[in-house]
């Protein structure tokens, strides 16, 4: 994927046009974020093919190699955050953000499923992703700095390195991720 080209872009090169055709793509992409966040990058690509109510050539013809698929999923969830973002922007602005980290948590827990299977590998396709991602987050940062929900001395990278830090940590359950998540961004607020 050239770098000029966007995350949108390249998922809509990738999604068939015919409707049936772009539901079945739409439902292997869910199906394998599921796949790949409850059982990592093995999840079996028979297991995915039936969870989106397809047979596993339906699941080749739109994704050939594991690699495709995994770059495929990748996007679709940088996607999502950036929708996100975009929904998040009328909110007050430390609401906004952490309602976007939350979500960062959850994109966090199949980016890393699938850079285990890649291993560490950069493709275009994750490069443009990680810009997107960085372009949908730091407005909401800038926002909270501004109103001075967010202590100043900090970047969009400090951020979301504290919470993919804390997105790869195994959690006894969801609450206790949440728990230690609001803990964190306690952090992140200006000193008094």
């Amino acid at each position: 994927m050239p770098e000029q080209v966007s995350v949108g872009e390249y998922l809509a090169a990738q999604r068939p046009r015919r409707a049936d055709a772009a539901r079945n793509f739409d439902a292997l992409l869910t199906a394998a974020r599921e796949a790949f966040a409850e059982h990592g990058a093995e999840a079996s690509l028979e297991d995915i093919a039936r969870r989106a109510g397809v047979g596993i050539g339906t699941l080749y013809r739109n994704f050939p190699t594991r690699r495709h698929l995994f770059e495929a999923v990748y996007a679709n969830e940088v996607q999502d955050l950036g929708r996100v973002a975009e929904g998040l922007a009328g909110e007050p602005p430390w609401n906004a953000l952490t309602a976007w980290l939350d979500r960062f948590v959850d994109y966090a827990m199949t980016k890393r499923a699938i850079r285990e299977a890649l291993q560490g590998e950069e493709s275009d396709v994750f490069l443009a992703c990680r810009q997107s991602m960085y372009d949908a987050g730091t407005p909401l940062l800038l926002h909270a700095q501004r109103s001075g929900d967010v202590r100043a001395d900090m970047d969009m990278d400090d951020l979301l390195r504290l919470v993919s830090g804390i997105a790869s940590v195994a959690f006894a359950d969801d609450a206790q991720r949440a728990k230690v998540l609001a803990i964190a961004l306690d952090g992140i607020r200006p000193r008094p």
